[in-house]
């Protein structure tokens, strides 16, 4: 193969990591620890 497609290849591979990882974090199990700024200086 090509460097350009190994590159390319990778690169993609990385950031569908990320966004996975992203996801998972904000609507997984790991969601339940997040807190909402907001709610907690509702007036």
């Amino acid at each position: 193969m090509e460097p350009a497609t190994v590159l390319s290849i990778s690169i993609v591979a990385i950031l569908l990591a990320i966004t996975g990882i992203a996801i998972y974090t904000s609507f997984g199990p790991p969601a339940k620890a997040l807190d909402d700024p907001f709610d907690d200086h509702e007036d």
